[in-house]
């Protein structure tokens, strides 16, 4: 072999053993930096900046159930930066999803702020994003499962409280076909007839009024209301009611007092009390209306000196189809809707509702409200309204000075 051919020989094996160890070099420093990442407790930039951003609670979490990075609502479940998972079903989920190697998704009802008596139904999802840390993601869907219950009670409900019109309803028809040939029998079932449909309609409204409070666009009309002219149209609407049950009605407090909302729902809000307060007051006694107004906020008072509530009732008697006294409610055609509309219509404009009551003293329903001032328009008829009235008094007074004189 010649010496060039050597020289040549000599290269190829060094290029050979060169790119051999520069590949080698390359494959070990992967194989570090794969082993580094495998092993590293440093939570991605990424995967911070989406925490921080979450409404859901959500965490990092070691292979150990360390916990390394949390978003705000986690707290409210006790997670914190620095602490293990103590939750023992979702550190199961937790091993779950390292096992599978991408996710897994369960149900569970846990505890929120290390508070036995505040369970929460929550859907959490265990996601493996590196071989020692996984994202747990908890939504908290307590209150879905409310509503949906909810949902379910309005509409079983509703379906047993109308078979009853609807079946009085059939089998009068029935007795009028069979009393055809006796005028006097065919009014009586005519008349019972009408009171069934009376009632049949007075619960489809109330169920209507309540579907429609329970929306997002139930307060379609806001604009200011002046509480004097809302309880003089549901004061109106029931003199009838209270003049056939020997009931007086008073109407005391401030006046000139606005708030802000849908003057309709404030009606039938107040006339629901009022009415009940008819229906459950003894023959001769008061049922009193009274307003007082502080700086922010307006008080409408609706009393009875009735039978009262008992305590075990005081807490359900806001709930749809809940009736205290059943039997005296069916006599009076009560749909149970009343003050579960009366509820809602105060939620819905920023207020709430209050109850005092005795059983053999009367209750006190008082509805709190934001209050504004009155529109600039208002404000100045009032204004010259009482002006008038100065004048009109001193030309009075000056009338009867002459007189005298």
């Amino acid at each position: 072999m010649t010496l060039p051919q050597i020289a040549l020989l000599a290269l190829a094996v060094g290029l050979v053993i060169g790119v051999g160890l520069s590949l080698l070099v390359a494959w070990a420093y992967r194989a570090r930096a794969r082993v580094a990442d495998e092993t590293s407790l440093v939570v991605p930039e990424g995967v911070t900046a989406v925490l921080g951003s979450m409404d859901d609670a959500a965490c990092v979490v070691d292979s150990s159930g360390l916990v390394l990075a949390v978003s705000k609502a986690a707290t409210r479940f006790g997670i914190e930066v620095g602490t293990p998972l103590e939750n023992p079903e979702l550190r199961q989920l937790v091993r779950g999803g390292r096992i599978e190697g991408s996710s897994a998704t369960e149900s569970l009802r846990i505890t929120r702020g290390g508070l036995s008596l505040d369970p929460r139904l929550v859907s959490a999802r265990a996601s493996a994003i590196s071989p020692r840390m996984t994202l747990l993601i908890i939504r908290d869907v307590t209150e879905q499962e409310r509503l949906d219950q909810m949902r379910r009670d309005f509409v079983a409900n509703t379906s047993h409280e109308l078979k009853t019109p609807v079946g009085a309803v059939t089998l009068l028809a029935e007795a009028i076909e069979s009393a055809a040939d006796d005028p006097a029998q065919v009014r009586h079932f005519a008349t019972r007839i009408s009171a069934e449909a009376a009632r049949l309609g007075q619960l489809t409204g109330r169920i209507m009024s309540l579907s429609r409070l329970q929306t997002d666009d139930a307060l379609s009309d806001v604009r200011p209301v002046s509480i004097d002219e809302v309880l003089a149209t549901a004061l109106e609407a029931h003199v009838v009611q209270a003049d056939s049950a020997g009931v007086e009605l008073a109407r005391g407090g401030d006046r000139g007092v606005w708030v802000r909302g849908d003057s309709q729902i404030l009606i039938e809000a107040f006339g629901n009390l009022i009415a009940n307060a008819i229906v459950y007051s003894p023959k001769g006694s008061r049922v009193g209306i009274g307003v007082k107004a502080d700086e922010g906020v307006v008080e409408v008072a609706v009393s009875d000196q009735g039978i009262g509530i008992a305590e075990a009732d005081r807490e359900r008697i806001f709930e749809r189809f809940y009736r205290a006294d059943e039997a005296r409610s069916r006599r009076t055609g009560g749909t149970g809707l009343g003050l579960s509309i009366v509820k809602h219509a105060t939620q819905r404009h920023g207020g709430e509702v209050r109850l005092w009551s005795r059983p053999g003293r009367g209750s006190t329903f008082t509805i709190r409200l934001p209050r504004i001032d009155a529109p600039p328009s208002i404000d100045k008829d009032q204004k010259n309204k009482k002006k008038r009235e100065r004048k009109a008094a001193k030309a009075a007074a000056r009338v009867r000075n002459g007189e005298n004189a």
